[in-house]
């Protein structure tokens, strides 16, 4: 394959439409090859399904009208497609392509291609030449897919690298969303179906970089309140933040890594327990009660053997009712639930009658989880 050729002029040349075409095609590619390489392609603005309510007049049956938003996409070509304006989904074209299968309240896919639509040649005509098209309108087309299309576009494979655009244009399919189709009508819109979902588009670097000293990763293309971002400040002093949009704008940190690595979180901190670590817990617990784990460790790491645990019991005495009442332990123990069994046996020998009783008791419990080093 031939790599890209630039157009190139000298004085006294005489210029030839395809000539003229060339420079045109040349810048066209390279920001092709632009997009497609350095920008994963999908949805870059609006495109959004909105619908409207209506009402059948023939049956009183009331339905939705579908309209696609105004925005851009970038397809896997490199091509942008421009939807000018909001644009209305035509159930005329539904039927033709689903409007044989039986009732469902299964979602059908909307897509978006690209299409050129060569206009009417403007300025004079030179003589003895027929009119022909002197501008093409880079255009769009609404495709509506069978049920389980949608999983073609993910199947899409890009040109090669050096590829120049292809005219007519490559159809590349453009997920938008998703539309219920009842009694000749649409009556509801998804923006998933089935485990596949609109794709958007993206940045393919290994480098990003601010100019302003402070970068900003957020999950929406505005601020709002409550959503989270990450933060990473080059300013004195240097700083990375995790933390929640407020409504003033600014971010509450809920994690805060100093230029000095000293960790602050506001919450708190549980993870997986590293080898040749120790993690603790302790307190009381009185008589049928479980015994908590340590944070960072959980139930099945302890039942797959991959941390062992080390409990530790002491009965507590309970306070004497009379001078002369003796109390003693009978039980405290842990069985492998790591539930609490302790009894506390009491005997007052001044009292009348001499009565030996039990009751539950509490104890004081250290449960240890350990993981041993690599090695031993």
């Amino acid at each position: 394959m031939t790599a890209p050729l630039r157009p190139a002029f000298h004085e006294g040349q005489v210029l030839s439409a395809a000539d003229l075409a060339a420079t045109v095609g040349y810048g066209r590619d390279v920001a092709a090859r632009h997009a497609r390489h350095l920008h994963d392609w999908g949805i870059a603005e609006g495109l959004e399904l909105v619908t409207e309510a209506r009402t059948d007049p023939a049956t009183n049956a009331r339905y939705v009208e579908v309209s696609v938003s105004a925005g851009l996409a970038i397809d896997g070509t490199g091509r942008e497609i421009v939807v000018p304006a909001s644009a209305v989904l035509s159930e005329a074209s539904f039927a033709e392509v689903n409007g044989a299968d039986q009732a469902t309240l299964e979602p059908y896919p909307v897509f978006l291609t690209t299409i050129d639509r060569a206009q009417s040649a403007t300025g004079p005509v030179s003589c003895g030449t027929a009119a022909a098209p002197t501008r093409v309108e880079e255009s769009y087309q609404i495709l509506f897919g069978r049920r389980g299309d949608e999983l073609l576009a993910e199947d899409q494979q890009p040109p090669p690298v050096s590829a120049a655009l292809a005219d007519p244009p490559t159809r590349w399919l453009v997920l938008l969303g998703f539309v219920q189709w009842t009694d000749g009508h649409f009556t509801r819109v998804f923006p998933s179906a089935r485990g596949v979902e609109p794709r958007y588009a993206g940045v393919r670097a290994d480098t990003v970089s601010a100019r302003a000293g402070e970068l900003t990763l957020r999950t929406r293309p505005t601020v709002q309140e409550g959503q989270p971002a990450l933060v990473l400040s080059g300013e004195d002093p240097p700083s990375l933040v995790f933390g929640l949009y407020q409504g003033s704008g600014t971010v509450n940190p809920l994690m805060t890594v100093a230029a000095n690595g000293n960790l602050t979180v506001a919450g708190s901190f549980s993870g997986r327990i590293s080898a040749g670590s120790v993690l603790a817990t302790s307190g009381t617990a009185t008589d049928g009660m479980l015994l908590p784990l340590p944070a960072g460790v959980s139930k099945q790491e302890v039942d797959d053997g991959r941390v062992e645990l080390h409990v530790h019991v002491t009965p507590r005495v309970p306070p004497a009712t009379t001078a002369s009442t003796l109390h003693s332990p009978v039980e405290a123990t842990v069985d492998g639930e790591l539930r609490v069994r302790c009894r506390v046996r009491s005997y007052d020998p001044l009292g009348v009658p001499e009565v030996v009783t039990e009751q539950p008791g509490a104890v004081e419990f250290l449960v240890m989880a350990t993981v041993a080093a690599a090695g031993g």
